[in-house]
């Protein structure tokens, strides 16, 4: 059997931190049993010291309750969507017990109050089971939160889900830290060999342009030195002209190298003459 949703339309002006809840319910389950047996004790010796120190125990209850019920608001905001459906669920009806036992806190004052209006011992026994009924619930409401937090893990899960996640963001901020000390590194090297390279570079050039001039004003000069010497040439030497001597050989020269037909005749006449003895000395020699 479910009980009715109620809430409470009060709002703290103050913010309160997470994890007090649970130091402050041990306060509201400590007070009832210590109230029960004041008001135990009352019962013999009926004594109206005993009867306002219980107001006053009873008062303290109903203020630690409201305390517990607030802490228990910002705990379970701040774990609800950690928890599972069932975790979930539970963490509702502990809420709205809560509520109830609220109220039922103040309610004790309001009957503590009219009970000590009565003297009889029927009317401190009537309290006493009112109390001792609200401190039944009170544990059962106990119980119920130390299921929330052992079993389905409510601020337990969170707080280590939340101390996990910080770890892991200290451990990624620790390596981006490194990562950048090295690339802050390696980036300041890298700017001093460019630097290197770059002057490297630079005299290079300036070693090519001097010696690109040089090579561009070496054939300037020979051509300049060509050209001197070729006009020294062309002015010292003169123009000569070959004659070449014609001999004129006169007709008379000619007429008279010439043999003449009867020159001819006789040379042939002769040679004629003179093979003749050369075949009359060899029939002779054959008649021999």
């Amino acid at each position: 059997m479910s009980l009715p949703n109620i809430t409470i339309p009060v709002e703290l002006p103050i913010d309160i931190p997470t994890l007090l809840h649970p130091a402050v319910v041990h306060f509201v389950i400590a007070i009832p049993v210590v109230i029960i047996l004041l008001e135990i004790i009352n019962l013999f010796f009926k004594k109206r010291a005993l009867s306002i120190f219980s107001l006053f125990l009873v008062i303290v209850l109903a203020v630690v309750m409201s305390m517990a019920y607030f802490t228990g608001v910002v705990d379970g905001k701040e774990t609800f969507m950690a928890l599972a459906s069932e975790g979930q669920a539970e963490l509702k009806e502990h809420k709205l017990l809560g509520i109830y036992l609220t109220y039922a806190s103040l309610a004790l004052v309001a009957f503590k109050l009219l009970f000590m209006a009565f003297s009889k011992t029927l009317a401190r026994l009537f309290f006493l089971l009112i109390l001792i009924g609200f401190t039944a619930v009170t544990l059962k409401q106990g119980k119920e939160g130390g299921e929330l937090v052992y079993t389905y893990g409510a601020n337990n899960e969170a707080v280590n889900t939340v101390q996990s996640e910080l770890d892991d963001l200290q451990d990624e901020y620790d390596e981006l830290e490194e990562k950048q000390k090295e690339l802050s590194e390696k980036s300041s090297e890298g700017d001093t060999e460019t630097a290197t390279k770059l002057q490297e570079l630079q005299v290079k050039y300036d070693e090519l342009v001097k010696s690109s001039e040089k090579e561009a004003e070496e054939p300037v000069a020979v051509v300049s030195e060509e050209a001197t010497t070729t006009e020294v040439t062309e002015s010292s030497e003169e123009p000569t002209e070959t004659v070449t001597p014609t001999v004129e050989h006169p007709e008379e020269l000619n007429s008279s190298v010439e043999p003449t037909e009867e020159a001819t005749a006789e040379v042939s006449t002769e040679a004629v003459n003179l093979e003749i003895p050369s075949d009359s000395n060899e029939s002779n020699d054959s008649n021999y």
